[in-house]
């Protein structure tokens, strides 16, 4: 399996002129917890529900500030070919939740996250389960 696999193809984007009070309204109606910002179908730029909380200290007329100031630029992304460890070594590395799923030509393909990679495993491990039951009858959780 390859991250691509892991994460939703369809990304929640937008572009950094877009202003927060957009931004938040739609981390809320597409329930998600980022926004990958694209130029060109690549990413450059992430915002998420917590930077968009933490600006509130920052700025007077917070609806009106752009995502540009808000925004993590360059991303850390992951090639769509990767193996999902790379996921597990790619938190360790830049201490994020989320990432941006490329391809060869650098544009966005998916995205996938931390959650995403437990779901993963946990569905995995429940096939290890079955198959250790299956195999020996005796054994009971």
């Amino acid at each position: 399996m390859s991250v691509d696999k892991l994460g939703p193809e369809n990304v929640v984007t937008t572009n950094r002129d877009s202003e927060l009070s957009d931004v938040t309204e739609t981390l809320d109606s597409e329930n998600v917890g980022s926004i990958v910002i694209t130029e060109d179908d690549e990413p450059v730029g992430m915002i998420t529900d917590r930077d968009a909380a933490l600006v509130i200290h920052e700025h007077d007329d917070v609806g009106s500030v752009s995502v540009e100031d808000v925004m993590t630029e360059n991303p850390a992304t992951i090639h769509e070919e990767e193996d999902p460890i790379a996921v597990s070594e790619a938190i360790a590395e830049h201490n994020v939740r989320r990432f941006p799923i490329v391809g060869d030509d650098g544009e966005l393909v998916g995205i996938t996250t931390l959650d995403d990679l437990i779901a993963t495993i946990g569905e995995e491990l429940d096939n290890v389960a079955e198959t250790i039951e299956a195999q020996s009858p005796e054994y009971s959780p």
